[in-house]
This record gives C-alpha cells, structure tokens and sequence, in this order.
C-alpha cells in the first residue's frame, strides 16, 4: 500500500508543478496567452511504471495514439487515447480543461475511463476497465506539429488487486 500512496503523491506533485507556473506568473495587466488551440493526432510511447502486487501483473512498456478535438470558444477538449501493449490495449475517452500556458502551448487536466480490449491482459495502464485521470502538456513547436506528454493514473486498474496504474506517454502529432 506504501507503493500506491506513494505513486498518487508523485502524480499530484507533478500535477502541481505543472500547473504552478501559471499561478506564479499571472500578472493582471498583462495579456493573457491564448494558447494551442486546433485539432490534432499523434503517436508515441507509453511507459507503465505501476504493478498491480502479482507476478501476472506488471508494468508494461508499450505506444500510444492520442487526438484532441478542441471545444470552440470554450477551454475544454474532448481527448481520446489508445495505449497498446503486444497484448492488447485500453481505449481511452476523456474530457480535458486546457489551461494556456504561451500562445503555442497549453497544460491540462482531465478524467474519463478506460476500456480494456481484453481483460487480465497487460496494458501500459493496467489489465482491466478503470476510471482514469490524466495531466499534460502540449505545445505546437513547428507549423502543424505538435509535442505532448502526460501522465494517466488508473484507479483500481488491476484485476487482482485495488493498486492504481500509472503511465508516461510522449509522443508528436499533426495538428489541423
């Protein structure tokens, strides 16, 4: 249990660093940054670097594919995520609020679920059907490409035990 508590308290201090230098940098007079806005899909990897406590139930290194769709006017995105694994993969719907960071990047926090292809296999995020939250960063850094990085922490992500998952996925996408 040490390890969960553990895990939960470096994925909310990485939230928090993530999102601190917006409170520590908003200065009234100055003009807000506006952002990434866009739609975008990309490809990368994912690294799970939670057990579920089991010899069957280990961290797993695999890829992933993530899109956003980027809500007008509004700063939420509908995101979607797939992280495979050489067995199966979970397939992730969430809901994201977006928070502008400079006019190219934005950091987020969101929470959806998800949908394990094949229960008891390994993913980068756990062997079974979860809640999921999620904390990142992406930012446009060409014309059209964009770098993103998050993490997802599954609660109650394994079938033989309430440990939660968490992985690492980086990657870059076409933006549209």
């Amino acid at each position: 249990m040490k390890l969960s508590l553990k895990s939960i308290a470096t994925f909310s201090a990485l939230s928090a660093l993530a999102i601190s230098p917006i409170f520590l940098s908003a200065n009234p007079a100055s003009a807000q940054p506006a952002g990434m806005d866009g739609t975008y899909v990309g490809g990368g990897i994912s690294a799970g670097v939670l057990d579920g406590g089991s010899d069957e139930e280990g961290s797993t290194f695999g890829g992933n594919i993530q899109g956003r769709f980027a809500v007008p006017n509004a700063p939420v995105s509908l995101r979607g995520a797939v992280l495979f694994s050489d067995d199966t993969s979970a397939i992730m719907p969430i809901v994201s609020y977006d928070v502008p960071i400079t006019n190219n990047a934005n950091v987020y926090a969101g929470a959806g679920y998800s949908f394990v292809e094949q229960d008891g296999q390994e993913t980068p995020l756990g062997n079974q059907d979860s809640v999921v939250l999620t904390t990142g960063v992406e930012a446009e850094v060409v014309r059209n490409v964009v770098l993103y990085g998050d993490a997802k922490l599954g609660l109650d992500a394994y079938q033989d035990s309430s440990n939660p998952a968490l992985s690492f996925q980086f990657g870059a996408g076409y933006r549209f």
